[in-house]
């Protein structure tokens, strides 16, 4: 699904990437783990297009990121642990949503729900005014209904409170077997049960790949 090999991505002069190898196959349910600094949003966010390598290469299901980046992000949904400060009122993200990825927008509509978020009562607010915990749960709502091969998830339960958090993790144990999931994580007992693969990053290399 995802091989990164030899990757190197500098940032003032410190090799915040530092040849790194790492190949993520189909099924794989991994917890990615390691200090703040350690490269993981880094890695993550080469694999996503958002950066450039200073060397080395990344492939997602054999497709560059920075050259194929349409491609790559077809394959893959993402949640950021900081929801971006979108303008769009709920009905304008969705019909974006909607146009650019394929997903339609009642499908949407029923992830939400199944996140405990009734979002026709919102439709005209834009999404930055949302709470903290609505934005996120729209934003996995969003992930899921997409139906990708390849979720990527940063700290993604940081806004939603204890019974969300449940819910969200039961979303996500009802996933097909053959997508792939990535958390960034510092609550690794939260998601114990999801995942099949541990690894753990410092000093931006890989220094420990535990399959379980």
């Amino acid at each position: 699904m995802i091989e990164v090999k030899d990757a190197v991505k500098r940032f003032l002069d410190t090799n915040v990437l530092d040849h790194v190898d790492l190949v993520i196959e189909r099924g794989d349910k991994i917890a990615l783990m390691g200090p703040n600094g350690a490269g993981k949003t880094t890695l993550v966010r080469s694999i996503l297009g958002f950066y450039h390598l200073d060397s080395g290469k990344i492939e997602v299901e054999g497709y560059d990121p920075i050259k194929n980046r349409v491609k790559v992000l077809e394959k893959i949904s993402f949640i950021p642990q900081t929801p971006p400060p979108i303008k769009l009122s709920l009905t304008e993200l969705l019909e974006y949503v909607s146009k650019s990825t394929g997903t339609k927008e009642e499908d949407i509509k029923e992830e939400a729900k199944r996140m405990d978020l009734d979002i026709s009562k919102n439709l005209a607010k834009p999404f930055f005014k949302l709470s903290g915990g609505m934005k996120q749960k729209l934003l996995i709502a969003i992930a899921l209904a997409k139906r990708s091969d390849i979720l990527i998830f940063d700290e993604p339960t940081a806004n939603l409170d204890p019974k969300a958090r449940e819910k969200f993790y039961h979303l996500l144990s009802e996933l097909p077997q053959e997508v792939s999931t990535l958390f960034i994580t510092h609550r690794i007992e939260e998601v114990e049960g999801l995942i099949n693969r541990k690894i753990y990053m410092d000093l931006g290399k890989v220094v420990e790949d535990e399959r379980l």
